[in-house]
């Protein structure tokens, strides 16, 4: 006997359409393939089954079957009937039996064998039904008795709960109590094909298919399908840490009338009720900080930032960030929290141990999030990366100099704190490998943050780069409203000096911090980011459905 346990592949000579796989001349495109099975679809509801019924008598799932019987030896029966469903994935038609492989959403699956035997003679439910009527991607319910191949493969083996008093060879279809297979969606469009690219990989789409076509990448790679998990195991973490520590998650407006909490170009919109533009939020900075002013000492919030940016490969212009505010606490506190953070997820989605929280990544090299991370300071980088001594007290006109000397484009309105931060990450930023928090940044780049306490000229603010990225930030928090409003002037000119980055002097936040913000701490964090450090893939991976450019 043999089993069929593997996703369908045919031979391939040459490519079809871009992104899709080459087929041989014999082989039906999709649309032809689309018009057989819409003639199924129209025959089965003349014929009177829905190939789209409300449910389906699933009683046991395929994980269940696997984990309740995985250890059956080749041959061994059982007198267990189970109800399973799952999307057919491989199929094979051999005379008087017919295996096919059922697949759940996790990736999981299991045999099931349908034999001329032991189904009824004639009707829906037969076996030549099953011939005519079923086909690779189609959702499947099969009915039968849990047993093991000759082969050792799993297996449901089908057959159908008949009425009391029904013959198994006369009973048609209005006697069957549960039918041994049905279809649970009849899918129209065919999966697929897996085929050998030039440099010998196999691939079923190209990376373009699989961000537009994001559905037939979960159905037919198991790393789609881990991302997902992963991501949703990271978010869980963080959220149940914070959970853990008495902060309350809060949800703020992504509709608002100023755009505020970071210097980042923002999506217009316009709101008919009310005749006026508004902003998608750059950052959830502003009314988490309300929130603090009014009692609400230790907030976070999981949730979607859009800014009207370039796009690459860390970079998108709708992502998920997360952003963090603890009254009395410091840069210090939030980047002890931000490290146990991350820690803490890499074990809980990885199934790490403390403090062994090494990760592979996608390219198979190990990398080592464990431990305390490194701490750098931003002017004595620079200052060592290129030879000579930078402060804050470094004229203008001699950073525009290293930088080009480092073909750097510099920007009329860039002040002398973004030149530095601009040499920074191209000397620096980009080869810190490890985790690296860099400290104490300019204040003419740094509007929110509170002045360096010891420093003059600095704030109290660092980044923290994951190989090479910068992957969150954090501030003492600026708690003074008169300083504020300075620098949202200092703001307010700088824009009008031409920087579209500069942010809008925000007269509701300065009379919410009026009314008296408590020493603080904050932290932001690119959830997405944090999955591209765990995993080692790029934003568009990490993203289920992202944004990409219309074809």
């Amino acid at each position: 006997m043999t089993d069929a346990h593997e996703l369908q592949q045919s031979p391939v000579p040459e490519p079809a359409e871009s992104g899709e796989a080459p087929r041989p001349a014999s082989d039906p495109g999709p649309g032809e393939q689309f018009q057989v099975r819409a003639g199924k679809r129209e025959r089965l509801r003349e014929e009177g089954w829905d190939p789209y019924p409300v449910s389906v008598p699933v009683t046991t799932t395929i994980a269940e079957v696997r984990a309740a019987h995985g250890h059956l030896e080749a041959g061994a029966e059982t007198e267990v009937l189970v109800g399973v469903a799952g999307r057919v994935v491989f199929l094979r038609n051999t005379g008087k039996l017919c295996f096919v492989t059922l697949m759940d959403g996790a990736g999981t699956t299991l045999q099931a064998m349908l034999s001329a035997k032991s189904l009824p003679g004639s009707g829906h439910s037969s076996l030549a039904a099953f011939k005519a009527d079923v086909d690779l991607g189609d959702h499947l319910f099969v009915h039968g008795r849990v047993g093991c191949s000759r082969r050792g493969e799993l297996s449901v083996f089908a057959e159908p709960i008949l009425r009391e008093g029904a013959e198994l060879a006369e009973a048609c279809d209005d006697d069957i109590e549960v039918p041994a297979w049905r279809i649970a969606s009849k899918a129209l469009r065919p999966l697929p094909k897996t085929w050998t690219n030039e440099a010998g990989e196999t691939v079923t789409l190209s990376e373009e298919q699989r961000v537009r076509r994001r559905e037939l990448d979960l159905i037919t790679r198991p790393a789609a399908r881990d991302m997902v998990r992963t991501r949703a195991a990271v978010v869980r973490s963080i959220r149940e840490n914070f959970h853990g520590r008495d902060y309350l998650e809060l949800e703020t407006p992504m509709l608002q009338v100023i755009h505020g909490g970071a210097s980042a170009r923002p999506f217009v919109t316009h709101m008919n009720a009310f005749d006026t533009d508004l902003y998608l939020r750059i950052a959830t900075e502003i009314y988490l900080k309300r929130a603090v002013v009014g009692g609400v000492d230790r907030v976070f919030e999981i949730n979607r930032n859009f800014r009207n940016e370039g796009v690459d490969s860390s970079h998108s212009p709708e992502f998920t960030a997360l952003e963090a505010y603890e009254a009395y606490s410091d840069y210090h506190g939030m980047a002890e929290l931000t490290r146990d953070l991350i820690q803490v997820a890499a074990r809980d989605a990885l199934g790490l141990e403390e403090g062994k929280e090494i990760v592979t990544l996608a390219d198979g090299t190990e990398y080592d999030l464990s431990g305390q991370w490194r701490q750098i300071d931003l002017y004595t980088s620079v200052s060592e990366a290129v030879g000579e001594e930078i402060t804050v007290e470094t004229p203008r006109e001699q950073l525009v100099r290293i930088a080009e000397r480092l073909d750097l484009e510099v920007d009329d309105y860039a002040v002398a704190g973004k030149i530095v931060e601009d040499i920074f990450e191209v000397t620096v930023g980009d080869d810190l490998w490890e985790p690296t928090f860099v400290f104490d940044f300019p204040e003419d780049t740094s509007p929110l943050t509170r002045y360096h306490r010891s420093r003059p000229g600095l704030t109290e603010k660092w980044d923290l780069y994951i190989r090479g990225m910068e992957t969150a930030t954090a501030y003492s928090e600026l708690a003074d409203p008169v300083v504020q409003r300075e620098r949202f002037e200092a703001q307010a000119l700088a824009a009008a000096n031409g920087d579209p980055e500069a942010m809008i002097l925000d007269e509701d936040f300065l009379v919410a911090m009026e009314q008296g913000f408590p020493p603080c701490g904050g932290m932001g964090m690119g959830i997405d980011r944090v999955l591209m450090a765990l995993t080692g893939q790029g934003i568009r991976e990490t993203i289920t459905f992202p944004i990409v450019k219309r074809g």
